[in-house]
Parts: C-alpha cells; sequence; structure tokens
C-alpha cells in the first residue's frame, strides 16, 4: 500500500514511518510547513523539519514538505486570535487537526494517489461489526491523543493509519533506539508551536489585537481587583487575578470581555450541571442518552448524559455537578473508549440548575 506519512521531526511520527516500511509499505513522508514566524516550540521550528527529513534519510524513504501557511493562519492562528478577542479559550491543536492534518492532508494526498495517509497519534482505528471506523484511545492512558481526534468522521478514517496507537511512549522509543534514530530520547512537544517561550502568549496576542484592563469584581459586583487584559482570562482561572489577602481560594467564574469584567468566586461557585455544546460533529450518526465525556487532552472522562439542545446545540447533563468548562474548549463524547463526536462548550459553559 502506498502510504503518505505526517512526519513532525518528534520520535512518535519517525516510528510510525519505521512501523509501516517494516510491515512492507510503500512509505513516503511529509512534513508540513504551517507557521512562518518564529518558534521554538511544539512541532513548526525549522529544526524539527529537519529532524523530519533526517529520519527519512536514514530510513531511505522519499521526504516532502507541503507548504499549508496560509491555511494554517486562515484556520489556525486567525481563530486563535479571535476567540481570545471574544472571550473564549481556544483550542488551536484541535482545529490545526481538524483543518490542516487531516481535511488538508488527506485531500492532498488522495490528488498524489496515495492509498492511505498515516500520522504518529496515540490513538487507534477501531472497526465495528458493521464496519465502521472510530477512533479510539491510544495504549497508553498518559499520552492518549484519542481527544484532539475527535473531528475525525468515519469517512476520513476509513484512509487513516495509526500505528504507534497500540504502544505504550516507552515502547515507542525503544523502537526508535532500535532503528537508529537519533530522535529516539527527543522531548515531547508541549506548547502551542506558534507561541514562542521568550515572548509568550500576551506579546503574541498584544502584537495583533488590542488587549484591555478590567475590573475584577465578586459575585456582588463590588470591584476587588483589576487584571491588565481582561481578553487573557479564562473560567477557571486563579493567578493573576490581582486578589490577594482572602482566606479562601478565589477563582474566575465568569469573563465579560465586552464589558472588561472578571467575576470571583469560590472553587463551589465554579459547579455546574449541564453544559450547553455547540459546533457539533460526530464520527457518524448524533448520539442521545448516557456518554462518558472529557474536557481537556487529559482530563478524567465523566458520566454524563446527552440530549437536544436549541438548534443544533445539546445540553450534557453531568452525573455529578463539574467544574464549569471554559467557553470554546472542546467537549469529547466516548462510549467506553470509543470517540463518538464532540463539540464546543458554549458561552458560561455550564448551567446551574
Amino acid at each position: 500500500m502506498k502510504v503518505l506519512v505526517a512526519m513532525s521531526g518528534g520520535v512518535d511520527s519517525s516510528v510510525a514511518a519505521v512501523l509501516l516500511a517494516r510491515a512492507g509499505h510503500d512509505v513516503t513522508g511529509v512534513t508540513l510547513k504551517l507557521w512562518g514566524g518564529d518558534s521554538d516550540s511544539g512541532c513548526c521550528s525549522v529544526s524539527d523539519v529537519d529532524d523530519a527529513r533526517r529520519a527519512a534519510d536514514h530510513l531511505g524513504i522519499e521526504h516532502h514538505v507541503f507548504n499549508f501557511g496560509q491555511d494554517f493562519d486562515e484556520h489556525v492562528v486567525d481563530p486563535y486570535v479571535r476567540a481570545h478577542q471574544d472571550g473564549l479559550t481556544p483550542n488551536p491543536c484541535v482545529e490545526c487537526n481538524r483543518h490542516l492534518k487531516f481535511e488538508r492532508l488527506t485531500t492532498r494526498a488522495a490528488q498524489l494517489g496515495f492509498d492511505a495517509v498515516a500520522t504518529g497519534h496515540h490513538a487507534v482505528v477501531e472497526h465495528g461489526r458493521d464496519g465502521r471506523a472510530w477512533i479510539g484511545r491510544g495504549a497508553d492512558p498518559a499520552k492518549d491523543q484519542s481527544y484532539v481526534l475527535h473531528m475525525l468522521t468515519g469517512r476520513q478514517l476509513d484512509g487513516l493509519l495509526l500505528p504507534i496507537g497500540a504502544m505504550t511512549k516507552t515502547e515507542v522509543r525503544a523502537v526508535a533506539e532500535e532503528a537508529g534514530l537519533r530522535i529516539a530520547a527527543k522531548p515531547d512537544s508541549q506548547d502551542v508551536c506558534f507561541i514562542t517561550r521568550t515572548e509568550g502568549r500576551r506579546r503574541f496576542l498584544e502584537q495583533r489585537i488590542d488587549l484591555h484592563p478590567g475590573t475584577v469584581v465578586d459575585q456582588t459586583g463590588h470591584q476587588v481587583g483589576t487584571v491588565d487584559a481582561v481578553e487573557m482570562v479564562t473560567i477557571g482561572q486563579r493567578r493573576g487575578l490581582g486578589v490577594s489577602g482572602t482566606h479562601d481560594p478565589r477563582f474566575a467564574v465568569d469573563v465579560d470581555v465586552r464589558e472588561r469584567r472578571v467575576v470571583i468566586g469560590l472553587k463551589s461557585d465554579l459547579l455546574v450541571s449541564r453544559t450547553a455544546v455547540t459546533d457539533l460533529g460526530w464520527a457518524h450518526d448524533p448520539v442521545e442518552g448516557a456518554v462518558l465525556v472529557q474536557t481537556s487532552a487529559h482530563g478524567d472522562p465523566t458520566a454524563a448524559s446527552i440530549a437536544p439542545g436549541d438548534g443544533n446545540d445539546v445540553v450534557v447533563s453531568w452525573s455529578r455537578a463539574r467544574q464549569r468548562v471554559a467557553p470554546g474548549q472542546s467537549v469529547v463524547f466516548y462510549d467506553g473508549t470509543r470517540v463518538l463526536g464532540g463539540g464546543i462548550a458554549g458561552f458560561g459553559g455550564g448551567i446551574a440548575g
């Protein structure tokens, strides 16, 4: 089979290429050139492209670089900036997967005559008795990336290979070392690739939008502090709220960018019984009823029930009150280890009653 492997320069995608080549596939590596600005972290730096090319050379496979920079700006960077401007907490890695690493890449791969696309994500492609494909959790709970792949449809999964999904990270590194890859011990990427460690999120945003100071009020409306940039405050945040000297910790329980106001409260004030979810996508058919729900990349799944909301939205009713989900964050639905689909937490992130 002719397979195009997305090689980021990290150990996971390099080992994916190793395994596919050993299995006898006709493997070609590709690195996506996404971000044209400075990068010292993530998977967009010049050194990562060099690492991917060296790994491909070591394996004796062809390697290419696809420049998707314009698409990355349009679908990832610009929405990230607008989200902060609108008081949302964006998830750029999800949007990169949605628009670039799968939709754009799989389209290009099909045009070039490849039979399948492979990545180094820690997840698996499961097949039901009816033959339909689903994303499932990876074997290593600490590295599982099924959450950030929740947007993939059954159609996309039919042409996707995830060679390392059944392996632990330790096993992946062992294969890399045995194969003689110089990146066998390379640390994992942890940060948003277009936010540099030296300048940080604030500097990145203030070069693109105006950041505004805001007032911090308690739940009676009494001002108790200020923040330098209300656009950078997220639901559940504790640090940087300009509040000190209180006996119990205070958290951001509501953020109103338009009014430039942050409401703080106790941790118990963050608890909600329901969460509205918008912008839904499903692997196959829409789901109602009992599910497991995950609201962050490595969060614990929580039992809940899905019911139709307004329009095409749904309402998640939690089995027990839980912390409000920051608006803009992905809310992902599971049946056991299988991903059913997901969406985006709406404004407010929760319903108290």
